[in-house]
């Protein structure tokens, strides 16, 4: 539990807040829109599941937490999706390149960095997708990783689909819809959703990411790392439980202050010391899956 302090202590030095330039936004079916960003001291420190906490406009005071989907240091920007949901989100959606834009962080704990098993699966649920983009762009620094990146959405995907030329044997034959970003970097993903999309697996991405683990005859060599709703999460919990694998998960929460103050985003988690409320701003989001208490259990 002190080390999980120390840690949480040496991350909120980290945090700045900053005018951030916006460069550009990409919108997608499903009212989804990808922004980028300048705002290079935040780049500077930010790790694959940190986010950021944002100032829609200036007609709103609250702020919104966004993940992070991939950062430059060289370039000084980072980008994040986000779907129009609110009056905050839809004036965000609605701000021009160029604008001036309030940016909180890096916030939170992130993914492990390093020490990686040789088969990761990376599992991204709707908005939960951004961190894993972001955690990809960082193992394609190692080159002894082959990670597989795994993502399900029940509304058009926030890029367009792309027949995968990476060949795979951990996905169905028949699955072979992929991020055409992550092509480009030489990282095998898949797509899964309930929807019918064209090469999409048909069902959840859970049940894609267990047919990951049961076609690996080294299962040793994997190891879990997720990003969704709740359910999903849940269900990558019990995948990791059963077969015995290590597991990271970020947790979507909602937040007002961010930074761990109002304690309105907190979890229960277990710790070395007994079962405790933990705030995911600071504290996670990323939190080891066997830890994490869903539902009351």
């Amino acid at each position: 539990m002190n080390q999980v302090v120390n840690h949480n202590h040496a991350h909120r030095g980290k945090i700045k807040i900053c005018d951030g330039k916006i460069l550009a936004t990409q919108s997608f079916e499903g009212e989804q829109h990808v922004m980028r960003v300048q705002c290079p001291k935040i780049v500077a420190c930010s790790e694959p599941g940190n986010f950021v906490h944002v100032k829609c406009s200036n007609e709103l005071s609250m702020r919104r937490p966004m993940s992070i989907m991939r950062a430059s240091p060289r370039e000084g920007w980072i980008e994040f999706l986000f779907k129009t949901v609110g009056k905050g989100t839809d004036l965000l959606a609605k701000q021009q390149a160029g604008a001036i834009i309030s940016i909180l962080g890096p916030i939170g704990i992130p993914f492990k960095l390093s020490g990686y098993r040789k088969k990761p699966i990376l599992i991204g649920g709707g908005v939960g997708i951004p961190p894993m983009i972001y955690l990809a762009e960082h193992m394609k620094k190692h080159k002894d990783l082959t990670p597989l990146v795994l993502m399900g959405s029940e509304i058009p995907f926030p890029f367009p689909l792309k027949p995968s030329q990476i060949m795979t044997t951990r996905v169905p034959n028949d699955t072979i819809a992929a991020m055409p970003l992550l092509e480009d970097w030489g990282i095998c993903s898949r797509l899964a959703s309930n929807q019918g999309y064209a090469g999409c697996y048909d069902g959840f991405v859970t049940d894609l990411a267990k047919f990951a683990v049961l076609s690996s005859s080294e299962q040793n060599d994997i190891e879990l790392f997720a990003c969704g709703p709740t359910a999903m999460l849940k269900a990558v919990q019990l995948i990791a439980s059963e077969f015995n694998l290590s597991c990271q998960i970020s947790l979507e929460e909602h937040m007002a202050c961010a930074v761990g103050g109002c304690a309105g985003c907190v979890v229960e988690v277990n710790t070395p010391t007994g079962k405790a409320m933990q705030r995911v701003c600071v504290d996670g989001p990323v939190f080891e899956a066997e830890n994490v208490i869903f539902g009351g259990k």
